[in-house]
């Protein structure tokens, strides 16, 4: 007598791993979406906490490659002017940061533009809402960081 499975018990056994496989696949992608939520939102903080740590270092904001090493849609861009922003991330566009022409360029001012309005790009925004304290509503839906004094006014 041949020992073995029969086929009742092969097609079984697939049908249970097509119902885990059917399960974990969309797990793994959120879980994916959420690291990169996860990495830009940290991103975005450091740059913030970069430049306001560079102001007091150097009394005024520079080129955005020496104030961070957070990559951004154009690390030439000198933030000392006014009117001058930088796009987080390069590829999509969710979050500026624009030198505040209202202080003389002695502050940055953090906006969501979602841009790109996707999941990554609307978690990254609502992320940085909590690590860079800005408001997405009301009437101040962008956070001013203004630096200067004998210390930095968040």
């Amino acid at each position: 007598m041949k020992k073995g499975f029969t086929m009742i018990e092969l097609i079984f056994v697939i049908v249970i791993l097509g119902i885990l496989a059917a399960v974990a696949i969309p797990k793994l992608a959120a879980t994916r979406d959420d690291a990169n939520i996860a990495k830009g939102a940290t991103e975005v903080a450091m740059a913030v906490a970069d430049m306001s740590s560079y102001y007091t270092a150097n009394g005024a904001l520079g080129p955005v490659s020496s104030m961070t090493n957070v990559t951004f849609d154009d690390t030439t861009i000198d933030m000392n002017a006014s009117n001058t922003a930088v796009v987080y991330p390069n590829a999509q566009g969710c979050i500026s940061i624009e030198a505040n022409a209202a202080t003389g360029a002695t502050g940055i001012i953090v906006r969501y533009i979602g841009s790109a309005a996707n999941t990554v790009c609307d978690g990254i925004a609502q992320a940085a809402v909590k690590v860079t304290n800005y408001q997405t509503s009301g009437t101040d839906s962008n956070k001013s960081h203004v630096f200067g004094g004998s210390s930095v006014k968040w």
